[in-house]
């Protein structure tokens, strides 16, 4: 069962060398997430998956020692998911992915398996909420790490140009995430996500079916739209 999760954002720009001379802009959200996964490791799972939206070559299972790689990004930095497990097909990990595990290598992770899985932005909802169900049955004691941001459409200079909707999407998915409601996070709008190019819809659903029954408390650590992108820092507990 859940006994744990820690929703974090995905941009490659959390991890300094990518974001090179701006990397101090996002220092209080990779604090946020440091303090997110430590309440992980004091779950003591006995699983960790990684969950994070990804194109079509990212999406489906992952296994411990998958690779990751920057160098789209401008980067020639890699990463590995957990331990290294023997071959696996290199720099297979989507970027949601890789930036979760470069949190985890920061973190010093140990100890505990890590698998990940990739989440299409289209899944819908229902089988998003079936897909983490599956997950949350993979071990007695099982926590997630969630990587997914919010809207891209909070000013005029995102990704996604100034959408008034944004702001009010953003608020749910963060009234959502702080009190670990996961009726809320099931209704959040598939279509208007996907217009607002909110990557962590899917993603955030996964945890809802995961999380259902387990009585779980929520707190959110981050809320905040650097560069007009909704990011959000949440534990579940």
């Amino acid at each position: 069962m859940l006994v744990a999760a820690a929703v974090c954002p995905c941009p490659p720009l959390l991890v300094p060398e990518v974001a090179a001379g701006a990397a101090p802009e996002l220092d209080a959200v990779r604090d946020a997430c440091a303090e997110a996964l430590g309440v992980l490791a004091a779950a003591r799972p006995d699983l960790l998956i990684v969950v994070g939206p990804a194109d079509l070559p990212g999406r489906g299972p992952h296994p411990e020692g998958a690779t990751g790689t920057f160098k789209g990004f401008g980067v020639d930095l890699g990463v590995r998911l957990g331990r290294d497990r023997g071959p696996v097909a290199d720099d297979s990990l989507p970027p949601s992915l890789s930036v979760g595990a470069w949190l985890l290598a920061r973190a010093e992770w140990a100890g505990v398996p890590v698998e990940g899985l990739g989440v299409g932005e289209p899944l819908e909802t229902g089988r998003c909420t079936s897909a983490g169900r599956d997950l949350a049955a993979g071990a007695d004691r099982v926590a997630l790490l969630v990587m997914g941001d919010g809207s891209a459409c909070r000013t005029l200079k995102a990704p996604g140009y100034l959408d008034e909707r944004a702001e009010g999407f953003d608020a749910a998915a963060a009234r959502a995430l702080s009190t670990a409601d996961t009726g809320a996070l099931i209704a959040l709008d598939a279509s208007l996500a996907y217009e607002l190019k909110a990557a962590g819809r899917a993603p955030w659903q996964v945890l809802a079916g995961a999380a259902q029954g387990a009585g779980l408390a929520g707190r959110l650590l981050y809320e905040d739209a650097p560069y007009g992108v909704g990011y959000l820092v949440a534990t579940w507990s």
